[in-house]
């Protein structure tokens, strides 16, 4: 169960990060490419933040995701210039890939009849939980 601060300091660094990544993305040239953080999880301790990012469109969902974790302290800096008078440490941040809006879109399909996973159980592979 998250206490207060938890989700306090969780929301300022979603907030915070999906201004410092969408300004990436548009500095860097990414023009229709859409990144958000979905939810952000710290840790009791707040020493780790697990950054769950949605990007749209899919396809370059890999590279993007790769991008961010090896520009992964230079974000932790922009996060620490914009928190200096709210956070003493910024936590370490881990991103995650959140696969959500594409499992939703495989199960509308399948509502809708397009694809039926009755019949070909491949058409819905199994979440992984993190």
């Amino acid at each position: 169960m998250e206490t207060q601060r938890q989700r306090k300091i969780a929301g300022i660094i979603q907030k915070d990060i999906a201004d410092i990544l969408q300004r990436a993305a548009i500095d860097g040239g990414l023009t229709g490419t859409l990144i958000s953080v979905s939810k952000v999880y710290v840790t009791t301790d707040l020493s780790i933040a697990k950054v769950y990012v949605s990007i749209f469109p899919n396809k370059n969902a890999g590279t993007l995701l790769d991008g961010m974790k090896s520009n992964q302290s230079l974000i932790k800096h922009e996060l620490a210039q914009r928190t200096r008078n709210q956070l003493r440490r910024v936590p370490e941040l881990n991103f995650y890939l959140d696969d959500s809006l594409e499992y939703i879109d495989k199960i509308e399909k399948s509502l809708k009849g397009e694809e039926n996973p009755i019949e070909n159980r491949d058409l819905l592979d199994k979440r992984k939980k993190s």
